[in-house]
């Protein structure tokens, strides 16, 4: 599929559409901003998702793999182990394409894709994905990644939660105010971020969402870890 029809196919979907309206024209300064919206806990919550993959993994896919920040951790923990990063993107996608020629990683392939429509013959042994479930349909996206993964296979989704605790919500949100004002000046590009994000985050219920639809499906050893005072979470099932 060309990108013009990949587009067509994405016209009308509220969360496509929300995803291109936070992202578009922001690819190369992604890397660094992660590490600002998470005051730099991004690397420690990637870390806890390389901890739950399987050891010894021979097929993984990287849902929303953005610029391959994850991908190509991955990619060097597990040498032996062919990664399929898979991006929504095409703009993030060709970043992520000459980081791997430069970095002279070659057990990534990448797919420009909606998670969701991605059925690769399996099996799998792994299936992650970070700051993917809040745009996601869930659903759907579930029911596939049952049908990837071998029998005990690992299913990990990482993103941001509305933290629980009344005083760092006071200080989750002043720090998005300081990115407001200050923030855009460095990186204007993420002004609908640093003013939307926090309001997805509030309103999104996706932890509960997927271990419902984990159950349903059929997935054994779910698992809900909370990180960082409750900003974000890491939930685990097996196949």
């Amino acid at each position: 599929m060309n990108v013009t029809q990949h587009r067509r196919r994405e016209m009308g979907d509220p969360r496509i559409e929300l995803v291109h309206r936070f992202f578009s024209g922001t690819g190369p300064t992604y890397d660094s901003i992660v590490n600002l919206c998470t005051f730099g806990f991004d690397r420690l919550w990637k870390k806890g998702i390389l901890d739950r993959i399987p050891e010894r993994p021979t097929r993984l896919i990287d849902h929303a793999c953005g610029t391959g920040i994850l991908t190509f951790k991955i990619a060097r923990q597990f040498p032996d182990c062919h990664v399929i990063g898979v991006e929504l993107r095409d703009e993030y996608l060709d970043i992520a394409k000459q980081k791997a020629k430069s970095m002279g990683i070659t057990n990534v392939e990448f797919i420009l894709s909606r998670a969701e429509d991605v059925l690769l013959e399996g099996p799998f042994d792994c299936i992650t994905a970070s700051y993917l479930a809040k745009y996601a349909d869930l659903i759907t996206l579930t029911r596939r990644t049952k049908k990837m993964l071998r029998k005990g296979g690992v299913f990990l989704m990482h993103d941001f939660t509305y933290p629980p605790n009344r005083a760092f919500v006071w200080i989750w949100g002043l720090y998005f105010s300081l990115l407001q004002k200050v923030g855009i000046l460095w990186y204007p590009q993420w002004r609908t971020i640093y003013y939307e994000l926090p309001e997805l985050i509030r309103k999104t219920n996706w932890v509960t969402e997927l271990v419902d639809q984990l159950e349903r499906n059929g997935f054994s050893d779910i698992r809900i870890d909370y990180l960082t005072v409750g900003t974000s979470a890491i939930v685990m099932g097996r196949n």
